[in-house]
């Protein structure tokens, strides 16, 4: 990275972390309370447009970098061609996905028409992009290809990354921790695998995160609302897909690196699905939800889980650099690990009804 390029990130995080203590402010034209609701953590109202920040920042980043790179300034590395036909695909989905989801932190608008603009957009990174995971590999048992059913479940795959970052937004400094980690892994991998501009943009992203987390640590001062988590959670899901074209990693690297929110929030959904409830319905029985009811709060859990955020991202790095058999191996023991956290969380939630019937 340039001295300009790292200038340009150190920019974009001043920029989101004074847009997020702007939006802070009740008097802020853009600031909407999150009321507390069956689904919340906290118990008084807070602002929650604090995702307006994070893609302000990236997008006047980005330009900023385009601009400079037009004046002949290197930003994006010595022999990169600088940004190529997906980012603007990506970028531009991101905003219309963003702003349907700002309306929906206004509006409340029916699940089928945000479900709608999610399909719509991951068809757009699909067919506009010419993004789609056209193989999976499994260590030792070699590739299997997805045939005719690659697009689908390419679709299916960014619509879930897309909602399910949204359902892991309600903890204090969680969201923004797992972008900040997330597309820091990401920008490290591209880094070392040589696509610099991949590696630019994922840093940016992480850098507009890193600003608007300084104001969202627990206790929280503001959210990212719809708008952040929506759409972070779809960038999360595209710049999978473009690394992975780009044979930067494959499948397993963005999943492990992601794995904290894809565990949790897989696993809890198919666990109401079998206990007969009402997915679409709020609920706080996520993992880290638990924990924090159980007694250990935001500040213990958020740290928690950033230390095992950190842990999966390294897994994920040692993934890209060892032969078959030790993939597999990381994939078998993080497999085990997070049984073993699954049954903690249960045991801290015995502990902490214990403690409670004894006071």
């Amino acid at each position: 990275m340039t001295l300009v390029s790292q200038g340009v990130l150190g920019l974009v995080f001043l920029s989101a972390a004074g847009l997020t203590r702007w939006l802070c402010s009740p008097t802020s034209k853009l600031a909407l309370l999150d009321n507390p609701n069956a689904r919340s953590l906290h118990m008084s109202p807070v602002p929650r447009t604090g995702g307006l920040a994070i893609l302000a920042s990236v997008m006047a980043g980005l330009v900023l970098s385009v601009m400079l790179e037009w004046s002949g300034i290197t930003i994006w590395g010595e022999g990169s061609e600088g940004p190529s036909r997906p980012v603007f695909w990506i970028l531009g989905l991101t905003l219309i996905i963003g702003a349907v989801s700002f309306w929906d932190d206004q509006k409340s608008l029916p699940v089928g028409l945000r479900l709608g603009v999610h399909a719509l957009a991951a068809g757009g990174v699909v067919w506009g992009a010419s993004l789609t995971v056209d193989t999976i590999v499994l260590p030792l048992l070699g590739k299997v290809s997805l045939g005719w059913i690659a697009v689908p479940v390419t679709i299916l795959f960014l619509m879930w990354m897309t909602n399910l970052y949204n359902f892991m937004d309600g903890m204090d400094g969680f969201a923004a921790g797992m972008t900040v980690f997330g597309f820091g892994m990401f920008g490290y991998v591209a880094w070392r695998g040589g696509n610099l501009s991949i590696a630019f943009l994922c840093f940016l992203i992480a850098a507009a995160s890193s600003g608007f987390l300084y104001h969202n640590m627990p206790p929280a001062r503001i959210f990212m609302g719809d708008v952040g988590s929506v759409s972070l959670g779809f960038l999360v899901g595209a710049f999978a897909l473009w690394g992975i074209q780009e044979r930067l990693f494959d499948f397993w690297v963005p999943v492990l690196i992601f794995s904290p929110f894809i565990v949790d929030a897989t696993v809890t959904l198919f666990r109401r699905l079998l206990q007969g409830e009402k997915v679409w319905q709020a609920h706080r029985s996520h993992y880290y939800q638990r924990l924090v009811l159980a007694g250990w709060g935001h500040r213990k859990t958020v740290w928690a889980e950033y230390v095992l955020m950190l842990a999966c991202g390294m897994a994920a790095v040692m993934y890209g650099q060892v032969g078959e058999f030790w993939r597999l191996t990381i994939l078998l023991g993080w497999m085990v690990t997070f049984i073993v956290l699954t049954w903690g969380v249960s045991c801290v939630e015995r502990q902490g009804r214990g403690l409670r019937a004894e006071a």
